[in-house]
């Protein structure tokens, strides 16, 4: 089983979209049990699932195999809640690869950027175009967008400094 170390930051401004080029991407999720969140993600003609164990920290243990398209349709529409709906950019800056998500549906309007590291205290640079830090803020999780979407969010919680 492989770690996941990730930070995940909101998007300030739109500078990172020049010559981006993204990919649709519809994720639900069948648990999202505090010790195992099992998720179905399809992008185009390919699909996955995906689990997760728990967070500590920035890190969490994950296990992901793909699936073929048809089961992966039929599992996501036992998604817990509605599926999440957004578009990826990968975006290459100095020497890392940053994901950034742009969010439709009843999360439109919310962007974040995901960076992967090697271990936790990896240095790295941070592009002009990152906002606050979110990385320890639950709620922006995908998994629990999906179960309280950002649209119903109130002003004050939409801006966490």
């Amino acid at each position: 089983m492989a770690i996941e170390i990730e930070r995940k930051y909101l998007v300030k401004n739109d500078t990172w979209r020049a010559g981006a080029k993204g990919r649709r991407m519809v994720q639900g999720y069948l648990s999202r049990d505090p010790h195992r969140t099992v998720r179905v993600r399809i992008s185009g003609e390919q699909a996955w699932m995906t689990v997760k164990g728990p967070t500590t920290g920035m890190s969490r243990e994950e296990v992901e195999f793909p699936l073929d398209l048809g089961l992966a349709q039929e599992l996501l529409g036992m998604s817990l809640d509605e599926p999440i709906d957004k578009t990826r950019y990968d975006i290459s800056f100095a020497g890392m690869l940053w994901e950034v998500d742009e969010f439709h549906g009843a999360n439109a309007g919310l962007i974040v950027a995901e960076i992967e590291l090697p271990h936790e205290d990896h240095a790295f640079e941070k592009p002009d175009w990152l906002g606050e830090e979110v990385t320890s803020e639950r709620r922006y999780s995908n998994s629990k967008l999906s179960k309280r979407p950002w649209s119903t969010w109130k002003d004050e919680e939409k801006n966490p400094s």
